[in-house]
């Protein structure tokens, strides 16, 4: 099988379609809508860590996370299917979209998750997982996220180099448009517990003092 490494521009990817996907089933673990209206003062970003089963049942675990969904995010192709993300040709990422308050668990808390989560070394893959869809990101929204996220790259990069392992490719962006993926892949490891996740973290914690800063 031929794999896709290099993202498209935007002039040779797949022209996706006007009609989105919209999700018609709440939550399967904590029965709330994947859709707006969330609580005041919640706040959204993307993790592109791999397949996004395992991810995203990462962060629905976690208190002060109020709603989860996974999507597609950093590419081209509008309202993409998931084989056409996976065919390489739209430039998305596998993403899981995180809504969290910050009261209850503050941004740190989810880089933290995120950088021990996966291995951010591995480029366009996650462990057996090939190809641009897998790669490692980071999409924010807001300035004060985006600092914090790029704070938090080099602090880890700099305990992966003393563990000598090696040079961080996670992509950080903002302002990076959400798509929806479809309904069977949302909460997939929630309806099929024992199903694929091929997560694997590099073994590196995430340093203490910078966590407590």
């Amino acid at each position: 099988m031929k794999y896709i490494l290099e993202i498209p521009d935007r002039e040779n990817a797949l022209p996706g379609r006007s009609e989105s996907i919209v999700p018609d089933h709440p939550h399967r673990v904590s029965g709330r809508s994947l859709l707006p209206p969330y609580p005041d003062g919640a706040r959204e970003v993307l993790f592109g860590m791999g397949c996004f089963w395992g991810a995203e049942r990462l962060f629905w675990r976690l208190d002060g996370v109020w709603v989860t969904a996974v999507g597609y995010a950093g590419g081209h192709t509008p309202n993409p299917y998931y084989e056409e993300v996976c065919s390489g040709r739209t430039g998305h990422a596998e993403v899981v979209r995180v809504i969290h308050e910050p009261a209850r668990i503050d941004f740190a808390s989810l880089l933290r998750v995120f950088w021990e989560g996966h291995d951010p070394t591995q480029g366009m893959r996650q462990g057996n997982d090939i190809g641009t869809q897998y790669r490692s990101a980071i999409y924010v929204t807001g300035a004060d996220q985006l600092d914090e996220a790029l704070r938090s790259r080099a602090v880890y990069a700099q305990a992966l180099r003393a563990a000598g392992r090696g040079e961080i490719g996670t992509e950080i962006r903002e302002g990076v448009e959400f798509w929806f993926a479809e309904d069977a892949h949302q909460q997939y490891l929630a309806r099929v517990p024992g199903g694929y996740c091929g997560l694997g973290g590099t073994g590196v914690r995430y340093p203490r003092a910078a966590r407590e800063d």
